[in-house]
C-alpha cells in the first residue's frame, strides 16, 4: 500500500497516528536526559554556567535546519526521518552520560540535535495526513506523547544513575533501537511521498507565499512565549523567590507539564470542531487572566490556577501546528520545519529577555508582564487567514 492510498482514506486513522506519536515520544524521552545530566557534566568538566547553558545550545541549534529538512522531506518524503530518529537520539544521549570529554559531549547533543529536528519537521506532517480531516487531533496525539516523553526522560535517567551507575545509561539505547525497528515495521506500507509531494513547488515559491500565515503565528509565537517561557522555564525558581521550598517548586513544574498535556490533548481536537481562531482566542484569554492571578495570589489557590495555566498555555501549540499545515498542504514539512525553526529562535529571545527583565526588576514583574503580553496575541490570531479548520 502506498501513501497515496493510506493518507487519503476519509478516517482518522489511530493506529498510525498512534504509532508515530510513539515515536515522538519515545525520541523526547532521550532528549530530556539532557536537564537531569546537567549537574553530573558540570562537576565531571568543571563547567562554568555559561559552559553549561552552550550544551543547550548545541542541542538546540540544529532547529535552525528544519525548513531545509523540510524541504527534502516534501520531495523525498518524510518515512525515514521519522523510523531513525529515536535511534539515533536514543544512542547518543545515552552516551552523553560517559562523554570523555566536553567537545565529545557537544558533539552528541549536536547529532542529537539533528536527529530531533529531522523528527519534528517530518512527523507532524505524516500525522496530519493520516488524520483526514481532524487535523487537530491529530497534533493532539503529537503533542502529548511529546509532552508524556519529557516527563518520563528525567525521572528514567535519575533512577538509572542513581541505582545502578552512571557507566550502565548506554544500555538505555536499547529502547530507542527498538522503537525505530517498531517504526520500520508498522510503516513499512507508507512510503512517504504523495503526488501532492511531489507537487510541491519550488522552496523560493514556496517560502515566499508563506508570509500571509507566517507573520502573524510568528506574532503569536513570540508574544504567548513570554508566558510560556515564565512558567515552563522559570517556575521552580519564581516560586522558592516566594519562600517555597525547591521539591514543591519541582512538582509545581512536573504539575503544570502534566495539566499541558491534557490541555495539548484537548485544544487540537476541539479545534476541530469549534474553529482554530475561537479556541486560541479563548486559550489565550484564559492564560492572561490565570497568569494575572497566580503572582496576585498566595496559599491553596495557586495549585488549581496552576493546572488551569498548564492547560490553556499548552493547548494552543497543536492549533497552531494544524493552521500552518492547513495554509500549505503542497508544502506541509517546508512550512512546519520554518514553522519549528521561529518556535525555537522566537523561544531562546523570549527566554533571555524574561531572565534580562526578572535580573533588572523581578520574575514577578516578568510574570506580570508576560500577562499582559499573552493578550497581545489576540490581534495576530484575527489576522490568520481561513483555514480547513475556520
Amino acid at each position: 500500500m502506498t501513501i497515496e492510498q493510506t493518507i487519503e482514506k476519509p478516517t482518522f486513522q489511530t493506529d498510525k497516528v498512534t504509532v508515530i506519536a510513539i515515536g515522538h515520544g519515545v525520541q523526547d524521552t532521550y532528549q530530556s536526559f539532557l536537564p537531569a545530566l546537567l549537574p553530573l557534566l558540570i562537576e565531571k568538566f568543571s563547567l562554568i554556567k555559561t559552559e553549561a547553558g552552550l550544551l543547550s545550545v548545541f542541542a538546540n541549534a540544529p532547529s535552525l535546519l528544519q525548513p531545509l529538512i523540510g524541504y527534502l522531506a516534501d520531495h523525498a518524503g518524510p518515512r525515514y526521518f521519522v523510523i531513525f530518529s529515536p535511534a539515533i537520539t536514543g544512542i547518543t544521549m545515552s552516551l552523553l552520560g560517559i562523554a570523555p570529554t566536553y567537545a565529545v559531549a557537544a558533539m552528541l547533543l549536536l547529532i542529537t540535535g539533528l536527529s530531533s529536528a529531522s523528527i519534528h519537521a517530518t512527523g507532524p506532517v505524516m500525522v496530519g495526513r493520516l488524520s483526514a480531516h481532524r487535523l487537530g487531533l491529530g497534533m493532539s496525539f503529537w503533542m502529548v506523547a511529546g509532552e508524556l516523553g519529557r516527563v518520563i526522560g528525567p525521572l528514567t535517567i535519575v533512577t538509572v544513575v542513581q541505582y545502578f551507575s552512571i557507566e550502565k545509561t548506554p544500555w538505555l539505547s536499547i529502547f530507542g533501537i527498538l522503537t525505530s525497528i517498531f517504526l520500520y515495521i508498522q510503516l513499512r506500507g507508507v512510503n512517504g511521498q504523495s503526488v501532492q509531494m511531489s507537487k510541491a513547488p519550488p522552496w523560493r515559491e514556496a517560502l515566499k507565499g508563506m508570509g500571509k500565515v507566517l507573520l502573524p503565528v510568528t506574532g503569536i509565537v513570540i508574544t504567548r512565549g513570554f508566558a510560556w517561557v515564565s512558567v515552563t522555564t522559570f517556575l521552580p525558581t519564581y516560586l522558592t523567590e516566594q519562600g517555597a521550598n525547591l521539591v514543591l517548586a519541582g512538582a509545581s513544574l512536573s504539575i503544570m507539564q502534566a495539566a499541558g498535556a491534557v490541555g495539548a490533548f484537548f485544544g487540537g481536537s476541539l479545534s476541530d470542531r469549534v474553529g482554530r481562531k475561537p479556541m486560541m482566542i479563548m486559550a489565550l484569554v484564559v492564560t492572561s487572566t490565570t497568569l494575572f492571578a497566580f503572582t496576585s495570589l498566595d496559599g491553596w489557590i495557586l495549585f488549581p490556577l496552576l493546572l488551569l495555566l498548564g492547560f490553556s498555555l499548552l493547548s494552543i501549540t497543536p492549533i497552531l501546528m494544524a493552521v500552518v499545515q492547513e495554509s500549505y498542504p503542497e508544502s506541509r514539512a517546508l512550512a512546519n520545519g520554518v514553522y519549528m525553526a521561529v518556535s525555537f529562535v522566537g523561544g531562546s529571545l523570549v527566554t533571555v529577555l524574561v531572565g534580562a527583565m526578572g535580573d533588572l526588576t523581578s520574575l514577578r514583574t516578568a510574570y506580570f508582564v508576560s500577562a499582559g503580553l499573552a493578550l497581545l496575541a489576540l490581534p495576530f490570531v484575527l489576522r490568520l487567514p481561513k483555514t480547513n479548520g475556520h
